[in-house]
């Protein structure tokens, strides 16, 4: 447990966050991309971890933007002290948007539609001062993006006559990978093409961008042709494996950043035939021990986890026993009496030997990115190595 929870913290639960780990995973990533840029990508607050601290240390360790999903977390980082000459992206937008107080805070906003282009220079007049947009294709995930063709023509050709008229700046030209954490799978090589046409087009037109990319976590790993001026590494900068079936984080070069444990509320035996938790989907095979973990699906822990997920306690791995609830779940001792207050490690790097991430996403039948990034405001995060 980190000095700061000692000291009078709540020790339900906690999430610790290494942040010396975050700034090697940046190294790391830096060390495979060459002459490119890395965006850190800490929307979802860093994915769980905390947004203004992890930007810091990613900008500590090399990284010379910042990515968010919504304005209003791009914001934030921008009110958050960071030095006034980072970049700051957000791509997640809807009509009405805050676009005038992102022009002023001097961000870079995504634009994927001619709606969104004329509420963006709309606000440009307002504000004096040209908005900087990066377009974004659609060139095979089927989410956020313009579409290849005529859309996309449309939109190149308004852009560049916002452009013309001092309303816009187009900063860069940008797309998503579908299924980059598939090495091999022939959607990657289509993807590749159509953005090499897509950005072909919009060059020459007389697009001049400062940054081109495409490569999220697992491209930035496994992909360098697709590394082009600028990587967006999101998952991978806290530690994660992208893709489990590839490699693990220290195949990679990395480390997990979060730790979450809790303190046991109580311990105590029970006999055998003894029911557990709500509808009584876990039995006692026989006399034991339960211990309770004071954390929930209210704190963020799945629930379908439930009889699944490892838990390490004094020195062992032990199981949900039953049905996580709201605030709190049990696993069973086995007969072992470690003391009220006891540390239970849901999940870390794994060096102690502890459940990770991947073991909990394992459990759920999810993906470690929701692991991480659903534990929720009522467990404390601890920074340590800041």
């Amino acid at each position: 447990m980190s000095e700061s929870v000692e000291r009078g913290a709540s020790v339900r639960g906690w999430a610790e966050v290494d942040l010396g780990a975050l700034r090697s995973n940046v190294r790391a990533l830096r060390g495979r991309i060459g002459g490119a840029a890395l965006m850190a990508v800490v929307k979802a607050d860093g994915y769980g971890h905390g947004a203004l601290p992890c930007a810091r240390a990613a900008v500590e360790a090399g990284a010379t933007w910042l990515g968010t999903a919504t304005p209003e977390e791009a914001l934030a980082l921008r009110a958050g002290g960071l030095p006034d000459d980072l970049r700051i992206m957000c791509w997640l937008w809807t009509p009405g948007g805050p676009w005038q107080e992102a022009i002023e805070a001097d961000l870079d906003v995504s634009v994927s539609a001619m709606w969104a282009l004329t509420e963006v220079t709309a606000a440009a007049r307002r504000a004096g001062r040209p908005a900087r947009v990066q377009l974004k294709a659609d060139t095979g995930l089927g989410r956020n993006g313009c579409q290849p063709g005529p859309d996309w023509r449309e939109l190149v050709g308004a852009a560049l006559r916002a452009e013309a008229e001092g309303l816009v700046r187009i900063t860069g030209l940008w797309s998503h990978f579908a299924r980059a954490d598939e090495p091999g799978h022939p959607s990657i090589r289509a993807q590749l093409d159509l953005f090499r046409e897509m950005t072909a087009y919009a060059e020459g037109e007389g697009v001049r961008p400062e940054v081109r990319h495409i490569a999220n976590s697992p491209a930035t790993l496994t992909l360098p042709e697709a590394h082009y001026d600028l990587v967006r590494p999101g998952i991978a900068l806290y530690g994660i494996s992208p893709s489990p079936e590839v490699g693990t984080p220290a195949d990679f070069g990395l480390r997990p950043a979060m730790t979450l444990a809790a303190s046991l509320a109580l311990v105590k035996r029970v006999p055998g035939g003894h029911g557990v938790s709500y509808g009584h989907h876990y039995t006692t095979p026989g006399e034991t021990t339960l211990g309770l973990v004071p954390l929930g699906y209210g704190d963020g822990i799945p629930r379908h986890a439930s009889s699944a997920a490892p838990v390490l306690v004094d020195g062992k791995w032990r199981t949900v026993a039953g049905r996580i609830a709201m605030d709190q779940f049990v696993v069973d001792l086995g007969g072992d009496r470690p003391a009220a207050g006891a540390e239970a490690v849901l999940f870390g790097p794994g060096d102690r030997g502890e459940p990770t991430a991947e073991d909990w996403a394992q459990a759920a039948g999810t993906i470690a990115y929701e692991i991480v990034t659903r534990i929720g405001a009522r467990v404390p995060r601890v920074y340590v190595n800041e």
